[in-house]
Parts: structure tokens; C-alpha cells; sequence
């Protein structure tokens, strides 16, 4: 059982992602029932104060050493690529005498760093997936998921995904109850599956040309318009092949793909701000019926409508409740 909690910060450290482990281990919560965790912030020295990611400070009130003892070493996002040795060293030596080591985000660099994620699942933010791979060849870096559990060893991705990763490790050591506590006061979902998809935006690409862009701006706005290449290239006064290609150049994926996309990207939207029924969703974002949209909802979000309603309409619980 987890009881002591220690959160390295160092120069680069971003807020957010450090704010998180705060939230969940670092607040008394003792009159709702939740154990207490001794949780330390540490620092290679203590009183010295390390520079945050957005220019304001943090001071550590706690030295290496007690990184090395905790139960749990929490590491946020910090910049990169040069980590003081020192604490790469206490990192090492923590995961040596059994404890648990959690990533945020970028996080995963600073274990990779230490030697932590050779052979071994893990991930980080979509957006840093391919260097942390090229960085550290022989680990395993799933590019999709929102957080990996190996044991002893937990990487989350990007921001909220860091939520999950702590959450579900609160359930993995102490239940059900308690996490439902701490998840109930930061009004956020109790539980996402760390298989679930990274959500990744895709809007229309920056680089889209001023030409070709009315043509996608019509698409967003009649998705629940029947749509063919043909049908696209005829209303654009292009061939179907001229269209198609074009396509490809101005957003990286075909006409049909991107339709897809921005479909269940609308479906999503739907399922977390309107009550519509599955079936009036899929009508309204262009698949026709629900068997349709639950394939492409679960293949591109990876998990099933339903299922991502119950954890993100403003409808529910952990969005109405006020903390």
C-alpha cells in the first residue's frame, strides 16, 4: 500500500502536470474518508528554488534523499534533454528498493533517462510518442493509450491523461471507495481505461490553402450530407482524381478519411453536450445509423459511444458537481 508520496521537481518542471500529482496525493481529505499520504516535494536541494515551465518558481522543501524512501515517486512533465545526475541517481535507486515510479506527460523522459523504461510498455504525450521511441530504442512506446500500467513502473500522456493515470493507481492500491472520493471532489471522472485512445484533435489543418478551405468549411457544415469523392469533386469543379489528390496535399488524409474524422469528431461533441439519443446522433453526424457509428466511434475514440458519454456529458455527475 502506498503511504508516501514524493514529487520531484526540477528546472523545467510544467505546472499543470505538477498540479495534478498535487491534487490527488498531496490534499488533506481526511474528513471525506480518504487516507492522508505523506507526500514530499523534493528537489536536488532543499530551500533552492527550481524554475517552472511558464518562468514563475517552485521551492522544494525536500531533498533527494527523500525521493529515494518514498513509496511512490511522482515525476510531472520537465523539460529536457540534461536532468541533473543526481537525481537521475535517486530516481534509480528508489525503483531499486521497490518503489513505485508514475510519469506525466514528458515525465516518461526523466525514467527513460534513468533507465527505467528499457524493454518495458510505456507512453507519453502523442506529440513526444516518436522521440521518446527514438530515444530510447528498446522501450515499448504505445503511441495511443492514455496511461500504461507495468507493475511498478506507470506512464501517463498528455495533461488530463496524467488524471487517469493517478487515479487508476489510487483503485490499484487502495479501492474503489477512495478514489471515487478523491475523483468526486475534483468533479472529474472517476475512471477512464488506459487503453482508451490519446484524443487527438484534428481540425482543419493550418496549412490548408485559402482556396481549398471554403471546400472543407462546406463538409463541417453538411456532415449529415451523403458524401462520395465524387460528389465532393463535382461540387469543387475538379475531376474525382485532381480532387482526391488535392485532398491528400492540403490535410494528410483522403476525402473519406477526413469526412470520417470530423464525423465522429461532431458525434462527440453531441454525445457530451445534447441528450439526442445513439441513433439521432448518428443521423446528425452523418452515419446514418448507430451500428455505423459505433464502429467508427470505437475504432477512431476507442472506446464505445455509450460508454464515452457516461464519462464526459456535462449531464453527468462529475461534471455538475460543484467541488
Amino acid at each position: 500500500m502506498i503511504k508516501s508520496v514524493s514529487a520531484l521537481v526540477l528546472d523545467g518542471t510544467a505546472v499543470f502536470e505538477f498540479g495534478v500529482i498535487c491534487e490527488v496525493f498531496g490534499i488533506d481529505r481526511a474528513a471525506d474518508g480518504v487516507p492522508n499520504f505523506d507526500f514530499k516535494v523534493c528537489g536536488p536541494e532543499p530551500g533552492r528554488p527550481v524554475r517552472t515551465s511558464v518562468g514563475a518558481t517552485l521551492i522544494p522543501d525536500h531533498g533527494l534523499e527523500d525521493l529515494v524512501s518514498a513509496d511512490l515517486v511522482a515525476i510531472p512533465a520537465i523539460g529536457g534533454p540534461d536532468y541533473p545526475p543526481e537525481a537521475l541517481d535517486a530516481i534509480r535507486r528508489a525503483a531499486q528498493r521497490g518503489a513505485i515510479i508514475l510519469t506525466v506527460c514528458s515525465g516518461a523522459f526523466v525514467a527513460g533517462a534513468a533507465g527505467l523504461l528499457d524493454g518495458r510498455p510505456c507512453t507519453t504525450h502523442w506529440m513526444h510518442a516518436d522521440e521518446l521511441a527514438r530515444a530510447y530504442p528498446t522501450a515499448r512506446v504505445d503511441r495511443n493509450v492514455l496511461f500504461v500500467d507495468d507493475g511498478n513502473l506507470i506512464t501517463s500522456a498528455g495533461t488530463a491523461a496524467g488524471i487517469d493515470a493517478c487515479l487508476h493507481l489510487v483503485r490499484r492500491e487502495l479501492g474503489s471507495e477512495v478514489t471515487n472520493k478523491i475523483a468526486r471532489r475534483m468533479v472529474v471522472a472517476p475512471q477512464r481505461d488506459g487503453g482508451q485512445r490519446q484524443y487527438i484533435e484534428q481540425p482543419i489543418p493550418v496549412r490548408c490553402s485559402e482556396g481549398f478551405a471554403p471546400h472543407l468549411d462546406w463538409i463541417l457544415t453538411n456532415l449529415e450530407t451523403p458524401h462520395t469523392v465524387a460528389s465532393l469533386a463535382k461540387r469543387a469543379s475538379m475531376s474525382a482524381r485532381t480532387f482526391a489528390r488535392r485532398f491528400v496535399e492540403e490535410t494528410g488524409r483522403t476525402p473519406m478519411q477526413w469526412v470520417t474524422d470530423q464525423r465522429v469528431l461532431y458525434a462527440r461533441t453531441l454525445l457530451e453536450e445534447t441528450d439526442l439519443d445513439i441513433d439521432r446522433v448518428a443521423d446528425r453526424s452523418g452515419f446514418g445509423t448507430a451500428t455505423l457509428l459505433r464502429h467508427h466511434f470505437r475504432r477512431i475514440i476507442g472506446v464505445t459511444p455509450s460508454d464515452y458519454r457516461r464519462s464526459f456529458a456535462c449531464g453527468e455527475p462529475p461534471c455538475a458537481e460543484t467541488a
